[in-house]
């Protein structure tokens, strides 16, 4: 294995980086946030503390992982997904434990797919691009949409 990569221009404060990760230009992880080994973090991706990502996790550009995001092994996050940690955010109210979000093994994000905090994205399962996630999905299950739906399996590869 390889030590971590991470671009000139990215500005990593964690010490718990896995061997073989990339972290790319304009990338910012906080201290305290936990990559696993053979990672890839696109430009421009931000991560807080309190945050912890699998092994062989690829997260696309312009993505935030806020407290409280848990990606599993071998996730995708496609292009500026988003995810979210505070149920009713107000400006400058900071009086809320941010809501865990624990995306399982394996399970696909599409770009600019919005997830709500507290849920679980099951094993396998795939969110289409666009969609909006507002409930736990089920493993291995394809949802698309506003609010996002069951519409049948995810195909695997």
């Amino acid at each position: 294995m390889t030590a971590p990569s991470v671009h000139p221009l990215a500005l990593c404060e964690s010490s718990s980086v896995g061997e073989g990760t990339r972290i790319w230009a304009f990338c910012h992880v906080l201290d305290g946030a936990v990559i696993g080994r053979d990672c890839n973090l696109g430009e421009s991706v931000f991560v807080e503390g309190d945050v912890v990502v699998g092994d062989r996790v690829t997260v696309k550009n312009g993505v935030q992982l806020w407290d409280g995001v848990r990606l599993s092994d071998d996730v995708f996050v496609g292009p500026n997904a988003t995810f979210t940690n505070d149920r009713m955010p107000r400006s400058r109210v900071y009086d809320h434990e941010p809501l865990p979000t624990v995306v399982e093994a394996g399970a696909s994000i599409g770009a600019n797919a919005t997830i709500l905090p507290g849920l679980v994205l099951g094993a396998r399962c795939m969110v289409g691009a666009g969609s909006v996630v507002t409930r736990d999905v089920p493993a291995g299950a394809l949802v698309v949409g506003n609010p996002a739906r069951v519409i049948g399996e995810a195909a695997g590869r």
